[in-house]
């Protein structure tokens, strides 16, 4: 079938929460729209981001740069910020971060600069789209084997730790010391009243004596091999 030049013009359409659509049509309609817009495929359904206010902002810097201390410190894991990841036929996230491991791990960087597979560790802020993060997106991220995932609900000043356990999400409470260390990345330990209440100081104190602990210089070692 030949199409004539009208047809072959036609504007891309706009995506819409709601919007039902393949993985390629979704990055097809994705492509034709302005770089600061937001928008993802969870479970065939796309979902636009509203504006980032600063209660988003804020956690968001506090959450990125506490994992890029520990990505400057862990050499063969990588840290990404608001990056579109291919999970699955049906789920194209854009995570507000993530940790991976480059080598060996459950993800790769396709040939067109997307991450594909699985990131051991995904970490979300949760405003407005709290029950998207806490609903379909915790069991999207569930079912395709994200280690661990984090929660920070902003509005209630909230923050949940996830761990994969017997293919379940279960939620990983502070010990004693008010710390919750990760199994999937041994030295990344994160103080949780601190990071509620603003002491980033400590939180970064607290991520400090993680990655001077046995545990992870034997982690870089194995990362190293």
């Amino acid at each position: 079938m030949v199409l004539n030049q009208s047809a072959r013009s036609l504007p891309v359409p706009a995506l819409a929460s709601g919007d039902r659509l393949t993985r390629a049509e979704f990055e097809r309609r994705y492509k034709a729209t302005p770089e600061k817009f937001k928008a993802e495929l969870i479970e065939g359904v796309v979902y636009v981001a509203s504006p980032v206010r600063a209660f988003h902002g804020t956690p968001h810097a506090a959450l990125v740069g506490w994992l890029t201390v520990y990505w400057a410190a862990t050499p063969g894991v990588n840290v990404a910020d608001n990056t579109t990841t291919r999970l699955d036929l049906d789920n194209e996230p854009q995570p507000d971060a993530l940790l991976r491991i480059e080598t060996g791990g459950t993800s790769t960087i396709s040939e067109d600069g997307y991450i594909e597979g699985t990131p051991e560790l995904i970490a979300e802020i949760a405003t407005s789209s709290a029950a998207l993060d806490l609903g379909e997106k915790r069991n999207t991220y569930r079912r395709n084997g994200v280690q661990e995932y984090l929660v920070w609900q902003t509005f209630e000043n909230q923050f949940s730790w996830f761990r994969l356990q017997a293919e379940e999400f279960v939620p990983i409470q502070p010990d004693a010391e008010g710390i919750i260390r990760s199994s999937t990345f041994p030295g990344l330990w994160l103080a949780v009243t601190a990071l509620l209440e603003g002491r980033m100081i400590d939180v970064l104190n607290t991520l400090q004596t993680g990655l001077a602990s046995p545990e992870h210089q034997a982690f870089v070692q194995k990362l190293a091999e």
